[in-house]
C-alpha cells in the first residue's frame, strides 16, 4: 500500500542557548526548531522536529551569512521539500527520500550559491521531512513500534535490547572545567570533549593545536582519575570531537603524542572526524580509533571511510534523516564497524528518536552499556519547557540517572515517544 501525500505545512521556533556554543572555530547562539507537517490521502497526519545546524552541516555556509540568514536558507529548503512532495507517493519513507534529496540538494546549492555545498546541510534539511513521513507511514500500515516500521532489511544493525543507555555530555570550547568536574560527579562517564578551537579567530592551525593540548591536559587532570563500572577498563573514557580541523595526519599524531605524554591516550574511546572530509588518508594506523560523522553523508560514503580504516561511525538519524541512518547502518554492520548515535543539540523530542535507534545497536568495545549523546541540557536555555512538550513527558526513561538513562519495558512499548503527537508542535502546522 502506497501512502500519497496531500498538504504540507512547516513553521519554526528560535531556541536561544544559555551561553556561546563553540565548535569548528565557530560559535551558534540560537537553534532554530522546525515543524514538518505531513497530511496524507488516508486522513493521517504528522508534525515532527528538526534542529538546524548550519555550522555543523556546512561551515562554510555558517561563515558566509550572519546566524539567522544560514538558518532562513535552510528552512526554505525543508519548505522546497514538503511543497515538492505534495502529490507524491512513497511504499516507504526510504523511497520519499529518494525522491526528495536529489532536487533538495541541487536548490540549496541555487540558493546558498555553493556548486560544493555539503550534502549533509541537505539532509539536515530533510529531518523533520523524513520523520513525519515515517509518522504517517506507521499510522497508514497499523505499525504500532518503532520495531514493526522498519523493514525486514535493514533491521539486522538494529538487534539489541539495552536496558540503559549511557548519556554522553559535550564539553565544548566554552565549558567551564568546574561544570566538567560536576558532570564526572553526577555521574556521567563517557565525556565528548571539542577540539579544534581557533583560539584567536585567524585560522592557525598551530594555534589551535597548542589550545587543544593544553584543554586536555588540563580535563585529564581535573577527571581522569575517575572511576567507573562501566567501562573493561574502569577508566573514564575520553571522546573527543575535531569536527574536520585538523588539516594533517601529522598534526593529529602530535596531538596523540602529547595525549601518551600526560597518560591520557589509554582512556581515548574514540576520535571524531579530525580531518576535512576531502583529506583522504588511512587512519588505521594512529592507535586509536577514528570515526567518521559529518564525512558520513550516506552509505556510499561510509563504505569508502570503512576502507581507509575509519573504525566507528557516528550515526544521527536526527541530523542526517532516519532514512539515510538506516543504510548507513546497515553498511556499518555488513562490515562489522561499531556504531553509536552523536547528538546535534537536539530538544527531548529528538533524543529520543536517538535513544530509539542508539537503544538497538551493539555497545562500543570496551564499554559495557549502550551510548547515546544528548547536550541539550546543558544548552538550550528553555529546556524543562521543551520537556514539556514531549507527549511522554515524566516518564522515568527521559531521565538520566547515574549518567544513564533506565530503559523499561514502557519506553520501548511506546518506542520512546517519537510515534506520538506532541500537541506544541502539532498546533504550530496543519492548522
Amino acid at each position: 500500500m502506497s501512502t500519497k501525500i496531500v498538504r504540507t505545512d512547516c513553521n519554526f521556533e528560535r531556541e536561544p542557548l544559555i551561553r556561546p556554543f563553540g565548535f569548528k572555530g565557530g560559535y551558534l547562539t540560537e537553534i532554530w526548531q522546525t515543524v514538518a507537517g505531513i497530511a496524507t490521502a488516508q486522513g493521517a497526519k504528522a508534525a515532527c522536529l528538526n534542529s538546524q545546524s548550519v555550522l555543523w552541516s556546512d561551515a562554510a555556509v555558517f561563515a558566509a551569512h550572519s546566524e539567522s540568514a544560514g538558518n532562513s536558507l535552510m528552512f526554505a529548503m525543508t519548505e522546497f521539500a514538503l511543497k515538492r512532495a505534495e502529490g507524491l507517493s512513497f511504499d516507504t519513507p526510504m523511497d520519499l527520500l529518494d525522491q526528495l534529496l536529489p532536487a533538495t540538494y541541487e536548490y540549496g546549492k541555487a540558493i546558498t550559491g555553493k556548486d560544493d555545498l555539503r550534502l549533509t546541510f541537505a539532509l539536515n534539511a530533510l529531518v523533520g521531512v523524513d520523520a513525519a513521513a515515517w509518522v504517517v507511514y506507521a499510522r497508514e500500515h497499523g505499525f504500532a513500534t518503532f520495531d514493526e516500521m522498519i523493514p525486514a532489511a535493514y533491521r539486522a544493525a538494529l538487534g539489541h535490547r539495552h536496558d540503559q543507555l549511557a548519556c554522553i555530555p559535550l564539553m565544548a570550547y566554552a565549558i567551564p572545567m568546574s561544570e566538567i568536574v560536576g558532570h564526572a560527579e553526577q555521574g556521567y562517564f563517557f565525556m565528548k570533549v571539542k577540539i579544534g578551537s581557533d583560539p584567536e579567530h585567524d585560522g592557525d592551525r598551530e594555534k589551535m593545536l597548542q589550545w587543544d593540548m593544553a584543554r586536555v591536559a588540563a580535563i585529564h587532570q581535573a577527571i581522569g582519575h575517575f572511576e567507573t563500572p562501566y567501562t573493561a577498563n574502569g577508566k573514564i573514557p575520553y571522546y573527543f570531537d575535531a569536527n574536520g580541523r585538523y588539516d594533517s595526519k601529522e598534526r593529529l599524531q602530535r596531538f596523540l603524542d602529547h595525549c601518551a605524554k600526560i597518560g591520557a591516550l589509554d582512556q581515548i574511546a574514540v576520535i571524531e572526524e579530525p580531518f576535512p572530509e576531502e583529506y583522504k588518508v588511512p587512519v588505521g594506523d594512529l592507535g586509536v580509533r577514528i570515526a567518521a560523522d559529518e564525512s558520513a553523508h550516506c552509505d556510499h560514503d561510509v563504505e569508502e571511510r570503512i576502507a581507509l580504516g575509519y573504525g566507528a561511525i557516528a550515526l544521527k538519524p536526527i541530523a542526517k534523516t532516519l532514512s539515510m541512518t538506516l543504510k548507513i547502518a546497515d553498511v556499518a554492520h555488513r562490515a562489522g564497524v561499531p556504531m553509536f548515535c552523536a547528538d546535534l543539540t537536539v530538544g527531548p523530542l529528538q533524543v529520543d528518536w536517538n535513544k530509539t535507534f542508539a537503544s538497538r545497536i551493539a555497545p562500543l568495545p570496551g564499554i559495557k552499556v549502550g551510548v547515546v549523546e544528548t547536550n541539550g541540557h546543558q544548552n538550550y536555555r528553555r529546556w524543562a519547557e521543551l520537556q514539556s512538550f514531549h507527549p511522554c513527558a515524566g516518564s522515568p526513561w527521559m531521565q538520566v540517572q547515574d549518567g544513564c538513562f533506565p530503559l523499561d519495558a514502557d519506553f520501548y512499548a511506546r518506542s520512546g515517544g517519537i510515534l506520538q503527537d506532541s500537541a506544541h508542535y502539532l498546533g504550530m502546522v496543519l492548522k
